[in-house]
């Protein structure tokens, strides 16, 4: 057929793709041409096989051209074009490229279009899907603070799963983040400082630093102190003042450092351990020591258990029965540790200990015991107690940025030790894990309260954590059978958690048919008895129960730190900080509502049962709804003199505050006293509650109180009675003195402005 119909590298036909092959016009005006579906072959001009005449006939027409279109075109091909339109295309026919309709199709009358290219088609096609998802975060950036935990943790997980190269983490496109523990939403802004949001909450407050730590001697001492802790509050206060009264009279107002309303004993050095001369093996007498151990796990270490107190008992008696034992240096100054902060509390009720050590005397015996292996030695649980328990007595004695550094060096120790996860080795029983357990939530503990103190971000984050909670029992009743059975499996320790913090009913889901056939199994339902007996048992109200409420709202009040005060956050809008705080607020109060009967605090009476635990679950939920709801009043005070009107969300929220505030002044009693200050009460950060208190109410007594009304003279009582309890106690506590110094202050020079006067201050 080759030879017949000729090579087809020598093929006449026209070729459409190929301008200089296509030469011939199949459309010749004037003449009628056939349909495309017939035409007319000249039988003389085909050639037959064995016909001596086909090779020449064949060399002179071999190939029957077969025209493409019936219709008359009147254009004739001027090269090749950059462009064919769609119709062209697609019937794989020549296009003469022309704008706006080619030739062929206006010859057939129908419309001519040309698509774009695959570049522009793959740039048009990104433009809409940016677009898309342009419109897509702003909404789910709106619904955000409207999800429940559940929802919220779902968009949090599908977000991470996109990678920090997406749309939504690239640039200055919020990310959306949420904190397991309690699954509360927040955004982190991560646009410049020169972009802050439109109604952002207070631009240029949080997220920068107005002080010189290293050329002030009282700065540097002092230390960095953030936005939530009341020392900031009441330095915004004081500048506020003080600019509204340079401005009356037009002068130019000076600019005070934060130290000036410090309170705390950093810059004094009231310690002096170089001028100490210590004897490291003296110890106190038996019956002096047993009284201050004594008073230590009565006043300290529910709260704070840093040290296991039946382990510690039982090498503390044999320390003392056997004069030949010889325990290890960080056993020596994990004790005198304790003898230091018992004798520091028995000074403050007036107990002092005859022919007993000063307290500085045993913490300097500490030190020395302590800071070879503190510095160069590897750390262990012994070193991690020390160091805890030195930074709790820092925090007794007024030290708080000494505090704030050497709890952060014992949280590292830990976490050197994997104290922060859970720990599966089969070497370590289940009772000594519960005790390692304690000492991690002792410190992360005792890392909240210098963190609210000093304003500092806390030293811990629960999305590295994953150690469980403490149980609620006693660990004299950790060799109860069904304590046993509650500390070593983890489901049934998760459902107790779950029925006492969360209000869900710890009942598992179970299949009848496999709980039938493990009872059959030898040993399985009498195992499965006890899990199920375990898992409805109540514990009865104890010191480990109490530990775990302090613990759960103490989770609560991280959240809030890193949702409302992080730097980031003063850049959300006011409506995001809003809602934010009144879902923080709901959650303190869900937290209120689960409190057990014998832990409730509405009343303090003199022998109540867990009279200690009570005091304490109130001030800690009182402070923490103050730093949750005190932006409120803060914005308040700034809006005082404009306008516009933040809103009632806003006006609801400061109200609750201030009345939080007088409620944490009303657990004071009306007179001074002592013993219950320093016997009921958290005598370790009682000072930094009454002035979180009156800071707070001071704030709105000179935002939006109106003179001579019976709201300022109640507000003017609680002030009068907190400044008074300051007064009173700065015979013993050289902190009290000085925040009454810098209440006084603040009073004496603006108090006429809301008419506050007291004749007893």
């Amino acid at each position: 057929m080759s030879g017949n119909f000729g090579s087809p590298a020598h093929s006449e036909y026209p070729n459409p793709e190929n301008e200089s092959a296509f030469n011939y016009d199949w459309a010749v005006p004037a003449q009628p041409q056939p349909s495309p579906f017939e035409f007319t072959v000249n039988a003389q001009a085909i050639p037959v096989p064995g016909d001596p005449l086909a090779t020449s006939i064949g060399s002179v027409n071999a190939k029957v051209p077969i025209p493409r279109s019936a219709q008359a075109s009147s254009w004739i091909s001027s090269g090749r074009v950059s462009r064919a339109c769609e119709n062209c295309r697609d019937q794989k026919i020549k296009c003469s490229g022309h704008r706006p309709a080619c030739h062929r199709c206006q010859d057939a009358g129908v419309s001519c279009s040309y698509g774009d290219r695959k570049k522009e088609k793959m740039l048009k096609q990104l433009q809409e899907l940016t677009a898309r998802v342009e419109t897509l975060d702003a909404l789910l950036r709106n619904l955000y603070p409207r999800l429940d935990a559940s929802s919220a943790q779902q968009v949090d997980q599908t977000l991470s799963e996109l990678g920090p190269n997406t749309e939504l983490g690239k640039g200055n496109t919020p990310a959306l983040l949420t904190t397991p523990s309690t699954n509360i939403p927040y955004l982190r802004i991560l646009s410049s400082r020169a972009n802050p949001s439109p109604g952002a909450l207070f631009p240029g407050i949080g997220d920068c630093s107005e002080e010189d730590f290293d050329g002030d001697k009282k700065v540097q001492a002092m230390g960095f102190v953030g936005e939530h802790s009341e020392m900031s509050w009441l330095y915004r206060l004081k500048r506020g003042l003080d600019d509204d009264s340079s401005k009356a009279t037009k002068q130019t107002p000076m600019r005070p450092s934060m130290s000036s309303v410090n309170y705390f004993q950093d810059d004094s050095d009231i310690l002096a351990l170089g001028d100490i001369d210590i004897d490291l093996t003296c110890r106190p007498p038996q019956h002096i020591a047993n009284r201050l151990v004594d008073a230590y796990f009565q006043f300290v270490n529910p709260t704070f258990p840093i040290i296991g107190k039946a382990i510690f008992l039982n090498q503390y008696r044999s320390f003392y029965a056997n004069p030949n034992v010889r325990p290890g240096k960080r056993w020596i100054a994990v004790l005198n540790l304790v003898f230091a902060i018992a004798t520091r509390h028995s000074l403050l009720i007036d107990q002092p200990q005859p022919d007993c050590d000063d307290h500085r005397t045993y913490f300097a015996r500490a030190c020395k015991l302590s800071v070879e292996t503190s510095l160069l030695g590897q750390p262990d649980l012994q070193q991690a107690q020390v160091e805890g328990l030195a930074g709790f007595y820092l925090l007794s004695v007024g030290q708080v940025n000494k505090s704030w550094r050497i709890v952060g060096t014992a949280i590292r120790s830990a976490v050197t030790m994997g104290l922060h996860i859970r720990s599966e080795s089969d070497s370590i029983t289940h009772l000594a894990k519960e005790l390692r357990y304690r000492i991690w939530w002792a410190l992360f503990m005792l890392d909240i309260v210098l963190c609210e103190m000093t304003g500092r971000p806390p030293s811990t984050e629960d999305i590295f954590c994953t150690t469980p909670l403490p149980v609620p029992f006693p660990e004299e009743d950790f060799w109860d059978e069904r304590v046993v059975q509650l500390i070593s499996d983890q489901e049934t320790r998760s459902a107790l958690f779950t029925s006492l913090l969360f209000d869900i009913p710890a009942s598992p889901k179970e299949n009848p048919t496999l709980k039938s056939s493990a009872r059959d199994e030898p040993g399985k339902g009498k195992e499965e008895d006890t899990r199920n007996q375990t898992r409805t048992a109540i514990p009865t109200p104890n010191t480990s129960l109490y530990f775990l409420y302090v613990l759960d709202l103490a989770c609560l009040l991280r959240e809030a730190i890193n949702i409302i005060y992080a730097p980031g956050s003063t850049r959300q809008s006011w409506h995001e900080v809003e809602a934010a705080i009144s879902t923080l607020n709901n959650h303190a109060d869900n937290w209120l509502s689960r409190l057990p009967p014998s832990f409730h605090f509405t009343t303090l009476g003199t022998t109540q049962p867990f009279l200690q635990q009570r005091a304490n679950l109130a001030f800690r939920f009182y402070s923490t709804k103050l730093i949750i709801l005190q932006p409120c009043v803060r914005r308040l005070f700034q809006l005082r003199q404009e306008v516009s009107s933040p809103g009632t969300v806003c006006d609801q929220m400061a109200a609750i505050c201030v009345h939080v505030a007088g409620q944490m002044l009303n657990l004071l009693p009306g007179e001074t006293d002592f013993t219950w200050l320093y016997g009921v009460a958290p005598w370790w950060c009682i000072v930094h509650n009454i002035m979180q208190s009156i800071t707070i109410l001071l704030t709105e007594l000179s935002t939006r109180a109106h003179p001579s009304t019976t709201p300022v003279a109640d507000i003017t009582y609680q002030i009068s009675k907190g400044i008074r309890w300051l007064k009173d106690i700065s015979s013993k506590d050289p902190c009290s003195q000085r925040a009454w110094h810098v209440c006084m202050g603040i009073i004496s020079r603006h108090g006429s402005k809301f008419e506050f006067y007291d004749p007893v201050l």
